[in-house]
């Protein structure tokens, strides 16, 4: 594929591709970091290297894992330290799920009913959106949504590379955002937990940890899109010249129909279950000792809610489509979403040694201390420290586009050292989520660029990498400012971040 190599930008866009592909494997890269923590912390602890515990007040040295103690260690623990990584089985159950609902139509039907029912002045609106909704099942949104919005767009008489920018800004500019749970919340909440019990072993964090503002979100990124799509993007690509001719975009038939009718009965039902084990005082899905609903069976088993729902709406779905005729239907939707986690189950094993010997060592303990302190001597507050967090997230994302894989390497770094800051770990969260998500729609990194690229050039066979970046530029500008600003506001206003999740830790 030729590559458009003019401008600045798309130079340094070819750069920093290079730099990237010249990166080895993410699971090679844990592997490398796994080896390297084992030698560093030989070396470091040849000077004896001591901080005092914030929590226990004893000192805590540096591990030497180069020991005949620290193999055996190493040993007996590799099957223990993959098997016990936590992000592994919520990401494999919330999947079980989406890929019961995906495989049966569901949320192709619903995403398609969406954009084709919406008024054509509300169209823009709409299309990200859907963009930022679809992220809870992320591939549909790029295979799906991000084409047919250009088919959309052309079909009103409008330029269709306006309609595939706005669908993309969604879908991955919009990353985090969204009213629903999806895979990356109990993804990133599993990491983020292993880093916390770094500073405080009995902390838990929820994947609803950043549900308030993420839900805040979703609707900002669209509005936000929707307004660089029309203002800025539109204009600029004028009217559209191409020899593409508008297709006609087919309404749902009468059986998708029965079957979106049939998954919101499901819904509503299971939705009616969960209301009912709330609100009654003692209802069954709180606490039984307490009746509190942060820190109950609800809160605790919101992945397996998230799996019991999907597999519902989407097996009601399929019954009403008749894409299910058997049982045989829904597992064949199971396994095939099970067929694309063999990378990141890889990935997952080099990662859980590398973060468990990272915590054996202490040295992510002596590096949050220290780090704290010289932070805490540069006298920035929270939303200098945070804003100046966002920015090394996004430019990152630029060099390594797995949003797990970044934040199991920053996590145990950044959150001990926040959190002996005061800061919560679900706040350092958020806004790592805000920082990974802004520069995804123009990081060639991302796993789905390429695909990107190729959807432009069926309207414009010249286009390339400097194309993409171009247009996607002004979302990622406007996506920082307002994005920031609301991190601004929060942080100013103190809200909770999500269920049971504040901004600052709370001392006893």
């Amino acid at each position: 594929m030729k590559k458009n190599s003019s401008g600045w930008v798309s130079r340094f866009l070819n750069i920093v591709e290079r730099l990237g592909n010249a990166l080895p494997h993410p699971a090679t890269l844990f592997a490398g970091f796994a080896i390297f923590v084992i030698l560093l912390s030989w070396f470091l602890s040849l000077f004896n290297l001591t901080v005092t515990h914030p929590g226990t007040g004893k000192d805590i040295a540096v591990v030497n894992l180069v020991s005949a103690e620290g193999l055996h260690r190493i040993l007996t623990n590799m099957i223990g330290n993959f098997t016990g990584f936590a992000p592994l089985g919520t990401v494999l159950v919330s999947l079980l799920g989406i890929g019961i609902a995906e495989g049966t139509g569901l949320i192709g039907a619903a995403l398609r009913l969406i954009v084709l029912k919406s008024p054509a002045r509300l169209l823009t609106l709409v299309i990200v959106f859907a963009g930022v909704m679809s992220n809870t099942a992320s591939e549909v949104g790029y295979v799906l949504l991000v084409p047919l919005s250009a088919i959309i767009f052309l079909a009103a008489g409008r330029h269709p590379l306006a309609g595939l920018a706005a669908a993309f800004a969604g879908v991955s500019g919009g990353y985090s955002a969204n009213l629903l749970l999806g895979t990356i919340d109990p993804l990133l909440a599993g990491l983020s937990q292993e880093a916390a019990r770094i500073i405080s072993p009995e902390y838990t964090i929820n994947p609803a940890c950043n549900y308030y503002f993420m839900a805040v979100s979703t609707f900002l990124i669209t509005f936000l899109g929707a307004w660089v799509t029309e203002r800025v993007v539109e204009p600029r690509l004028g009217k559209y010249e191409g020899s593409e001719q508008p297709e006609e975009i087919k309404p749902l038939d009468s059986s998708e129909q029965r079957g979106l009718w049939f998954a919101l009965v499901a819904a509503v039902l299971f939705t009616a279950l969960i209301l009912g084990g709330l609100i009654p005082k003692g209802g069954y899905l709180r606490n039984p000792e307490t009746g509190e609903i942060l820190k109950s069976p609800f809160m605790s088993g919101i992945v397996a809610l998230l799996f019991l729902g999907a597999a519902l709406v989407g097996i009601a779905y399929g019954i009403g489509a008749r894409t299910v005729k058997s049982d045989a239907d829904v597992m064949k939707g199971m396994a095939k979403s099970m067929e694309t986690l063999g990378s990141y189950i890889v990935l997952v094993f080099f990662a859980a040694q590398f973060v468990a010997y990272f915590n054996w060592t202490n040295i992510g303990l002596v590096v949050a201390v220290k780090g704290a302190d010289a932070l805490r001597a540069s006298g920035l507050g929270p939303i200098p420290l945070m804003i100046a967090f966002v920015c090394v997230s996004a430019t990152i994302n630029l060099v390594m586009g797995s949003a797990s894989a970044k934040w199991a390497i920053m996590a145990p770094v950044f959150i001990p050292m926040f959190m002996l800051l005061g800061y919560s770990p679900e706040f350092t969260q958020a806004a790592y989520r805000v920082g990974d998500s802004i520069t995804n729609i123009i990081s060639p990194m991302m796993s789905y660029f390429a695909l990107i690229v190729a959807f432009i050039q069926r309207y414009d066979s010249r286009a390339g990498i400097g194309t993409v970046v171009s247009t996607m530029l002004p979302y990622t500008v406007v996506f920082f400012i307002g994005w920031v600003l609301l991190l601004i506001v929060w942080i100013l206003l103190d809200l909770p971040l999500g269920f049971g999740a504040g901004l600052f830790l709370t001392t006893n």
